[in-house]
């Protein structure tokens, strides 16, 4: 029969699945990246797809086509629900076999938590207190266990949603304050989840990362570690932005590190 149906440009389809999505019989599908109509008897030529494609590769035709089978549309979309839900499940099975994330991308990048077997001392622990004339780095025993507990640290690359931010103590930490306070790892990121920046090098705004991390976890404190240079004023309005947007009522401190290794507050 001579009827009215959708015909789907491939040269102007971009692939984004919109038209997918916006058809209640489910007879468009994406085929090696493009929309692509799968049966005529499922098109019912009413085009609630069309508003949605936004690069108008779609539109009507009159051409000889199956009529509209309501029936097979009815065993179609019942089936798709039926694998939709099955594959819900097995994403569900997964996820709760691995406390990571589903990530892909650079390796480098993947979120971790790193559990330690050894904590490292705190700031009322002396025993690893050593100064810069005794320590001996041929001596296992004088360097200090790392504290760090996640990765990635940089704020650039940090997941918003990530197991370790459950219940965590926040440090948002300027990059160079590790390299000026020698016992950053002891007094600072122990006991903490740490991300790190350079609001100069970077030249971005951290603001609505941070705030996407604090919005959407259990966040009990943050604490800001910078520099006494005013650029790194940049990451402390980032935090205090944030903590704003959020709408959490956080406690959260600020300390500054001195160029020479000193806390200056």
């Amino acid at each position: 029969m001579i009827r009215r149906i959708i015909e789907i440009d491939q040269k102007k389809c971009n692939g984004c699945g919109l038209c997918a999505s916006a058809c209640h019989e489910g007879a468009i599908g994406m085929v090696d990246g493009k929309a692509a109509l799968l049966k005529d008897d499922y098109c019912d030529g009413l085009g609630d797809c069309l508003p949605a494609c936004p690069t108008g590769a779609i539109s009507f035709v009159e051409r000889e086509a199956a009529a509209y089978d309501e029936a097979a549309v009815q065993v179609h979309m019942a089936a798709r629900k039926a694998k939709q839900v099955l594959e819900n499940a097995n994403t569900a099975a997964s996820a709760n076999a691995s406390a990571r994330p589903a990530f892909s991308g650079c390796p480098g990048s993947m979120s971790r938590f790193l559990k330690r077997t050894e904590s490292a001392p705190s700031e009322h622990d002396d025993t690893h207190a050593d100064s810069a004339e005794t320590f001996n780095p041929s001596d296992s025993a004088s360097i200090p266990v790392s504290a760090l507990q996640n990765w990635p640290v940089q704020i650039k690359l940090a997941p918003i949603h990530a197991p370790y931010f459950d219940g965590a103590k926040l440090l948002v930490a300027a990059d160079c304050t590790a390299y000026a306070y020698s016992r950053f790892h002891q007094d600072f990121i122990h006991g903490k989840i740490t991300l790190i920046g350079c609001p100069k090098l970077d030249s971005i705004d951290y603001s609505e990362k941070l705030t996407e991390i604090i919005r959407s976890n259990d966040i009990k404190s943050v604490t800001v570690v910078r520099m006494e240079v005013p650029c790194c004023g940049g990451i402390e309005q980032a935090v205090k932005n944030a903590l704003q947007a959020s709408g959490k009522f956080i406690p959260w401190q600020v300390t500054t590190i001195s160029i020479d290794g000193r806390i200056l507050d």
